[in-house]
């Protein structure tokens, strides 16, 4: 039996000239780290994700407003047994009119259920070309991955003399979710709402104050200390019970063939307290709301948590 190549669909109100020239924009819905031009026949560039992913891709056909054809020549995965899944495969965009709106069918020939990587990257184009590439059609900002830093490449977790001295909390799971999906999860107040209380304020910003409400009587304040997107969140605790102010909260994000590893350290506790063991029993079954949010839309954010 043929097997069924990835492939999904949009219809937008727009133009088939808008759309073509959104689908050429790449740095603008898929990768600000993308090395060289994508918008002429012929023209070949380069795409990375941190030591991930990296890829080679020709584009080998263009029908002005109608089609785009890219040829993958090279592939690199890191978490696959075949490190070359995708090389050889294409990807094509083909547009039609439909009354005044735009349809978009969007396929990655080659790309089939057998590929080891092909739920995470089923769903990591899902995520593309469904959101960022459509909000970059209709409103004119996608969300492509953002452009790396040398932190970001380099990014590894150094305990502090502190912290070695200190005690920390450790919680490591697979959410079957892009990293996109989860970092937006852990960073935005509509994701946090989701999955830890519904008494949520938070911005995705470095040096910005989050506000988690926890009842009419008890609230938590974390300074967002460091953000580096789609690999790494650390929040230090501000205002809370007596043992939490001081502590530091990290989310590490690291890609994997199934979704996203998620691990968690909430480091600087002074001893191992009963309010230590109340809360590391109470971060696994936040994260379990996390998982169930990320993966099926519905998370069980306080006080349902530990129902």
């Amino acid at each position: 039996m043929k097997q069924e190549d990835f492939t999904t669909e949009i219809t937008v109100d727009a133009t088939p000239e808008q759309v073509f020239k959104a689908i050429n924009n790449v740095r603008g819905w898929w990768s600000e780290n993308i090395e060289g031009s994508t918008d002429k026949i012929n023209d070949e560039f380069l795409y990375h994700y941190q030591d991930v992913h990296r890829c080679k891709i020709k584009i080998t056909d263009m029908e002005m407003n109608t089609r785009v054809t890219w040829h993958v020549l090279d592939n690199y995965f890191k978490f696959t047994t075949d490190k070359t899944e995708w090389k050889d495969t294409y990807v094509t965009f083909e547009l039609t009119k439909k009354g005044g709106k735009t349809a978009l069918k969007f396929t990655h020939k080659g790309l089939v259920p057998t590929y080891e990587c092909y739920q995470v990257c089923h769903d990591a184009w899902t995520h593309y070309i469904q959101g960022s590439l459509k909000m970059l059609i209709t409103t004119g900002a996608g969300k492509p991955t953002p452009k790396e830093t040398t932190a970001d490449v380099t990014s590894q977790s150094i305990e502090t003399p502190d912290q070695q001295a200190t005690k920390s909390i450790y919680h490591r799971l697979l959410i079957t979710v892009p990293i996109e999906t989860v970092y937006e999860a852990i960073t935005t107040q509509k994701g946090l709402a989701g999955w830890w209380t519904p008494d949520t304020i938070a911005k995705p910003e470095t040096g910005s104050t989050l506000r988690f409400g926890f009842g009419p009587d008890y609230f938590k304040e974390m300074e967002v200390t460091e953000l580096r997107p789609y690999s790494l969140v650390k929040w230090r605790c501000l205002k809370a019970f007596e043992d939490w102010i001081g502590t530091t909260l990290t989310f590490e994000l690291e890609a994997h063939k199934k979704g996203c590893i998620l691990l968690f350290h909430h480091d600087g506790w002074a001893a191992y307290t009963p309010e230590f063991a109340s809360c590391s029993f109470d971060w696994a079954l936040f994260f379990r709301s996390l998982k169930s949010l990320c993966e099926t839309g519905k998370g069980f954010p306080y006080p349902e948590f530990n129902k």
